[in-house]
């Protein structure tokens, strides 16, 4: 059967015994709707609720809600456990310590994210060199994630992606793994190992499909294009000051974005994502589409992303180019024009300029 999360947005004054009433009618009447109600998560302050149950449909859970306590979700997305569990932590009513008849729960959904990336299948030395690094690295990781409470979501050879409780928590833990890098990396392999963090926060059901979705999505753009390697947002920021009696990061060492930084970027990459594949897209389109003078565009984006437009673009393209040689989806020709390039001479060319070695190469040397 299916498993849903759904979103209430609560009014003020609702109280977490208020919460635990409204669970409890959900379980008297449940049956008459085939659903199965696990658990939910209460956060008072942001007044937010999120309920997780098993459904025969998102039609049978308003129902049953309906027929509760006449409180409809905001919204509802389907959901994987094992995924509910990672980030969250559970997947059923946390144990009853008080042995109450009423088993109040207020603990919030509200996880800070974190993304961490390492140099891509590209920059590998040799095999057993790339087997130590990366062994060294995801011990250091793996005990600093476990130090500071990390639930690790997803991970591979190059990427995490962490959930955090506490801002806290998350920044140590961040600024732990950004310090003790350089003793993971051989100080003859420090310019091609590289890595990256960006801390963002949310909640696990907003509008989109899946869960988390816009905090990861934010998350991952922020490690991926913000030039500096280590960068989280205003609110990570005012929130690790309100844990920590305003203990200010040092700004140095963490860049900081602000909304309308975080807005920018979001209106860049989701226009980008619609556009890169096409060939005859120049940048003269570029800024007339997002809004923006010429001028305005080139200063937004060298402050973001160290880049000018027409180097973002060329590189994105790149970088999509790069997966897709990697994953074997084509030949050079057939990649070179499916990621925008005119001619797959000036594909090779560019890809020589960025990476040091030719796509031919590259697929000699790389793929298996």
């Amino acid at each position: 059967m299916p498993l849903y999360m759904d979103r209430h947005d609560i009014p003020e004054g609702t109280t977490a015994e208020h919460l635990a009433k409204m669970h409890q009618e959900d379980l008297k009447v449940q049956h008459l709707f085939g659903c199965k109600g696990m658990t939910y998560w209460f956060d008072e302050k942001r007044r937010t609720a999120f309920c997780l149950v098993e459904a025969p449909t998102k039609k049978a859970l308003q129902d049953m809600h309906n027929q509760a306590h006449g409180q409809f979700p905001n919204s509802i997305i389907e959901v994987n456990k094992h995924i509910v569990e990672a980030f969250l932590g559970r997947i059923e009513d946390p144990e009853n310590l008080q042995n109450k008849d009423l088993n109040i729960i207020n603990e919030s959904a509200f996880r800070v994210l974190m993304v961490i990336e390492t140099s891509n299948y590209l920059n590998r030395l040799e095999a057993n060199q790339f087997t130590i690094f990366t062994q060294k690295f995801h011990n250091s990781v793996s005990k600093r994630l476990n130090e500071f409470k990390g639930n690790i979501v997803k991970k591979n050879n190059n990427t995490y992606l962490v959930s955090f409780k506490s801002v806290t928590d998350a920044v140590s833990c961040a600024q732990k793994i950004n310090f003790q890098f350089k003793y993971v990396t051989p100080k003859f392999d420090i310019s091609s190992r590289k890595l990256k963090i960006a801390l963002s926060c949310g909640n696990p059901v907003t509008k989109k499909d899946n869960i988390f979705e816009d905090a990861i999505t934010l998350t991952t753009r922020m490690c991926d294009f913000i030039k500096e390697p280590f960068v989280i947002t205003t609110e990570i920021n005012s929130l690790y000051e309100n844990e920590n009696r305003n203990a200010t990061i040092d700004k140095d060492l963490v860049r900081i974005l602000s909304p309308s930084e975080i807005k920018f970027l979001t209106q860049l990459i989701n226009f980008i994502e619609s556009v890169w594949q096409n060939p005859d897209f120049n940048i003269s389109q570029f800024s007339e589409s997002l809004g923006y003078s010429k001028s305005q565009l080139n200063r937004k984006l060298k402050n973001l992303t160290g880049q000018s437009p027409n180097n973002f673009l060329k590189e994105f393209r790149l970088h999509k180019a790069l997966d897709l040689l990697h994953n074997q989806n084509g030949n050079i020709s057939e990649i070179a024009f499916e990621t925008g390039f005119n001619s797959a001479a000036y594909f090779s060319k560019c890809f020589l300029d960025k990476y040091s070695i030719l796509p031919s190469k590259y697929i000699q040397q790389h793929i298996v």
